[in-house]
């Protein structure tokens, strides 16, 4: 039996993200997510919007620092995806940070898309959020 593939979020263009949204259509532990991850990206002066992208028919959240994209976030039914992009010259910077050895070892496997590396957090509760921070100040530190 295949596990079962989450469903993307957000897909209303005329339903602009923000917390009453979320609370109406998150559970409170993602809701609490949401929240700590918008506090680490003010907490580090990295500027959020959400955008509505036509070419994926969603809205993703796009984390920005002097006007390099550091973050892409999405949120789906049981997590919120994080989406960072690295080129081969910032990628050993990466694999050195103190992450959770899977990400780590995900990230060396990672095939590119074009020049960049993908590095994709899942993230489904609190605990996974020391990884987001390293990497929003790494990428931030990059600019």
């Amino acid at each position: 039996m295949q596990a079962e593939i989450p469903k993307q979020l957000l897909r209303d263009p005329e339903q602009k993200p923000g917390e009453a949204l979320f609370r109406s259509i998150l559970d409170q532990n993602l809701c609490q997510v949401m929240e700590k991850i918008l506090q680490s990206l003010t907490a580090a002066g990295i500027d959020f919007e959400w955008r509505y992208y036509k070419d994926g028919n969603a809205w993703l959240g796009k984390a920005t620092y002097r006007k390099k994209t550091v973050a892409w976030i999405s949120l789906w039914e049981n997590l919120v995806k994080a989406g960072f992009y690295f080129t081969d010259k910032t990628q050993p910077g990466v694999l050195e940070l103190p992450l959770d050895p899977v990400i780590k070892t995900l990230f060396a496997e990672a095939k590119p898309i074009g020049k960049l590396i993908p590095l994709t957090l899942d993230i489904k509760d609190t605990t996974s959020l020391p990884d987001f921070v390293t990497l929003i100040n790494h990428k931030k530190n990059l600019a």
